[in-house]
């Protein structure tokens, strides 16, 4: 029993948290199932690697920004976090072995539903498959305490390995919509928000007369065409106007960590563009990864799983509406920040904004709203994000308050969804106050939404393999690196 646990608490934590090795390896599988020449083998697994470093490196970079970003947002709104009983870290150290095993028997059971039940995607955002396993054991032993390890991995693996094969599936109607083309699908644990933009975003505008990606702006601010320099512009635009606002020793204290030579306000600007160069590194890497693993893939899918399509990250639908990304981003922001106020002011719980669950989500709802409804539905796809993690985070700190409470600060939507899901089943309400009761209903809506439109998308074949699409137009694929 002990050589089980080690061996799969070895593949959790060198495997599937570690998704450049993960994909490289994907990568090298498929391209050997092709029977391509050694070198060709070599170089697509070395460059599928590299490019996720390259992202990993951007996202690195852009959120030393976000950070920053953050501390200065708490300092001008003058938050405090609330208290809890628990920690991550203790919790981690306690079922670190339950998850890392929780990780690995969910995957192979994933994999073996995909194959024998004739789906479609793989799920491989590596990283969340440790998050959402994490998400699932803490909501468990909060609910229940008295379940055993053995119990906790084999119900834990059987919820994660559910919604790891039918989260692709219920998004795939959607995400056809978005990359123009069925090479791969949504993996990621923005599902819920960015099901709901897509939804919702088809009656708020027109995807082709609103389309964020081509709107005509007047020759003086024609600058922002470039997406790169919008960024800059706008992020540090919000930084200086956020720091006007902050503690002057907290400006002091983010800038001298800098450097002790700089200006707090340069500091700022620095920061502010850092984000912006960041945002390019990401989508630099998502490309050369993307250009890879999906031709790669296909080795696998006629030898191995026949059919199968790789899910993959929420990035991967950057590149092409970067636009999107920045509306979706900044309108998440705002309503976070909006509602963070209202808090506030009837004497809520208030946790300070998790700008990198902002940027993740909020974009890619962007995205996802851009596609269906233009950018009004960019903006709406962007609130609906801010309005999940600022409710999301201020019911799920408490009910987290004894294991890990800082899941609910470092969360994406779907972790408030499966956490709030299985304390419901546990006790139906019991537990919760009006507004936590409140939110766990909208919670079982978005679900009750969510499993609806994924019947509508295997209804029309979309959830189960199909013959490979035609083609899109050039225009509507993912660019690729050279």
């Amino acid at each position: 029993m002990d050589a089980l646990k080690e061996t799969l608490q070895w593949f959790a934590n060198n495997m599937f948290n570690e998704v450049a090795i993960l994909i490289g390896l994907i990568v090298l599988v498929g391209l050997w199932l092709q029977h391509k020449k050694v070198e060709e083998i070599v170089a697509g697994a070395m460059r599928a690697t590299i490019g996720i470093y390259i992202l990993q490196a951007g996202i690195s970079v852009f959120v030393a920004g976000l950070s920053a970003f953050q501390t200065i947002l708490a300092s001008a709104f003058g938050l405090d976090p609330p208290k809890a009983t628990g920690s991550l870290d203790n919790f981690l150290k306690a079922q670190g072995g339950t998850i890392a095993m929780v990780i690995t028997v969910a995957f192979l059971v994933h994999v073996l539903a995909v194959k024998l039940l004739h789906l479609k995607y793989v799920y491989l955002t590596g990283h969340l498959m440790f998050w959402m396993s994490f998400v699932v054991v803490a909501a468990l032993v909060t609910s229940w305490a008295s379940l055993t390890q053995l119990q906790l991995v084999l119900i834990g693996s059987a919820i994660v390995a559910t919604y790891w094969t039918v989260q692709p599936m219920y998004m795939a109607n959607k995400m056809r919509r978005v990359t123009g083309s069925d090479e791969w699908g949504y993996a990621h644990t923005s599902s819920s928000n960015c099901y709901l933009a897509a939804a919702a975003g088809k009656y708020v505008g027109d995807p082709e007369k609103d389309d964020a990606e081509k709107v005509k702006l007047p020759a003086r601010l024609s600058i922002f065409k470039d997406i790169n320099v919008a960024t800059g512009l706008v992020i540090s635009a919000i930084m200086l106007g956020a720091m006007a606002f902050a503690d002057n020793a907290v400006r002091v204290a983010q800038a001298a960590a800098y450097d002790p030579d700089v200006n707090p306000w340069v500091w700022g600007v620095i920061q502010s563009l850092k984000f912006a160069a960041g945002i390019a590194i990401l989508l630099f890497g998502v490309r050369m990864f993307l250009a890879e693993v999906v031709p790669a893939f296909k080795g696998i899918s006629d030898r191995v799983i026949p059919g199968a399509r790789p899910a993959l990250d929420c990035p991967t639908v950057f590149p092409g509406a970067p636009s999107s990304v920045m509306i979706g981003f900044l309108s998440a922001t705002a309503m976070f920040l909006v509602l963070m106020a209202f808090f506030a002011a009837i004497d809520w719980i208030v946790i300070v904004p998790p700008m990198i669950m902002l940027f993740f989500p909020g974009g890619a709802a962007g995205v996802f709203g851009n596609k269906h409804g233009g950018w009004k539905a960019a903006i709406l796809g962007g609130a609906i994000t801010g309005a999940f993690l600022a409710i999301g985070q201020a019911v799920t700190w408490t009910l987290l308050s004894g294991t890990a409470p800082e899941l609910a600060t470092l969360a994406d939507p779907d972790w408030y969804v499966m956490s709030w899901i299985i304390m419901f089943i546990h006790h139906p309400l019991a537990w919760a106050t009006f507004e936590e009761a409140f939110v766990t209903v909208f919670g079982w809506l978005t679900v009750a939404a969510v499993l609806i439109g994924g019947t509508i998308a295997g209804r029309h074949g979309l959830a189960r393999r199909h013959p490979t699409p035609k083609a899109p137009a050039p225009q509507d694929r993912v660019p690729v690196a050279v």
